[in-house]
């Protein structure tokens, strides 16, 4: 998630808030201390491969160890390839969010906001630049998710109508169903290791499990890592790890689905400027190659794309199989 500028920005910080300090409340014991992330991030290398590009939304690998980003304030969609070389493919869109590689394409969400009334999902061709509009006026589009089955999957977080959910596209057919799933002001979402269902977070700060075939029966699997945590896009490891972007701390966190418990490889990934106006940390994480091993890959509102590796005993083979 990030929401755009101004206003907007302005609203979604304080929809955070309230919706925190609703939470809070029934939880009187808590105290200050409570609101930092707990760490591990022992034996995690961080390496930045971009920077100084606009502030990253999103991110997916492009299957040759490069990576099509987008920029939500400067409106791209843009290429970076296995050198760290950086090439804007289009510019001029709506606060476009989250990007997903299927085969030749590159589809993309744009007016990702919680006013915005004209969001769209389109796809670009990679070998020829055609783009083609597949949906409009969409409820500030967030995440994206391709599925194995080649349909797609999108959240939404937009609150000038009623709440959309997760919505699913069907590109070989056009079939699109606006509410697939009413999880509302929903942001982050992830394809779980079972392959049969997804994982996805919204505006109360908690992590659902949604099964494919029954999107109804949703189940809380995490709750709030911090007093404060402003959760947004994520990937899951085969291993049912899921790590997960907050912009709260500008951290990613380390979630263990089994047992809900959460903690931080890294924190401090936030947009620098005379004050905070979030979101301002981490956009977006996901898994891809590192040679022959794997490594998670992360963008920022501070205009930079980096690279975590793990420590030797930590598996991040991806719970996508397409990885």
């Amino acid at each position: 998630m990030a929401i755009g500028m101004g206003s907007d920005r302005i609203r979604a910080a304080l929809l955070t808030v309230a919706v925190a300090a609703g939470i809070v409340a029934v939880a009187p014991t808590a105290t200050a201390a409570d609101a930092l992330p707990a760490m591990c991030a022992a034996g995690w290398e961080a390496t930045t491969l971009v920077e100084g590009v606009g502030n990253l939304e999103n991110l997916d690998a492009d299957g040759n160890g490069g990576f099509y980003v987008t920029g939500i304030v400067d409106g791209f969609l843009a290429h970076v390839d296995s050198a760290g070389r950086f090439e804007k493919l289009l510019t001029g869109l709506d606060h476009p969010a989250g990007v997903r590689v299927a085969g030749p394409f590159v589809y993309f969400l744009t007016g990702d906001g919680v006013t915005e009334t004209s969001g769209t999902l389109q796809r670009y061709e990679k070998t020829t630049g055609a783009v083609t509009t597949l949906l409009t006026g969409l409820n500030g589009p967030n995440g994206l998710l391709l599925l194995p089955d080649g349909d797609l999957l999108f959240t939404t977080i937009g609150t000038t109508g009623t709440p959309t959910g997760i919505a699913r596209y069907r590109p070989s057919t056009d079939e699109y169903t606006r509410t697939w799933s009413d999880l509302p002001l929903s942001n982050g979402i992830a394809l779980a290791p079972d392959g049969k269902s997804i994982y996805a977070d919204n505006l109360t700060m908690r992590i659902f499990r949604i099964p494919l075939d029954a999107p109804a029966n949703q189940v809380v699997v995490a709750g709030i890592p911090n007093l404060i945590s402003v959760p947004d896009d994520m990937e899951a490891t085969r291993a049912d790890t899921l790590y997960v972007a907050d912009h709260a701390f500008g951290s990613i966190n380390k979630v263990n689905i089994s047992t809900g418990a959460s903690c931080a490889i890294i924190t401090g990934l936030i947009k620098t400027g005379p004050m905070r106006n979030p979101p301002d940390g981490t956009t977006s994480v996901r898994i891809a190659r590192d040679g022959d091993s794997w490594a998670l890959y992360i963008t920022s509102m501070d205009g930079t794309l980096r690279r975590l590796r793990p420590p030797a005993d930590i598996d991040l083979t991806p719970a996508t199989p397409t990885r």
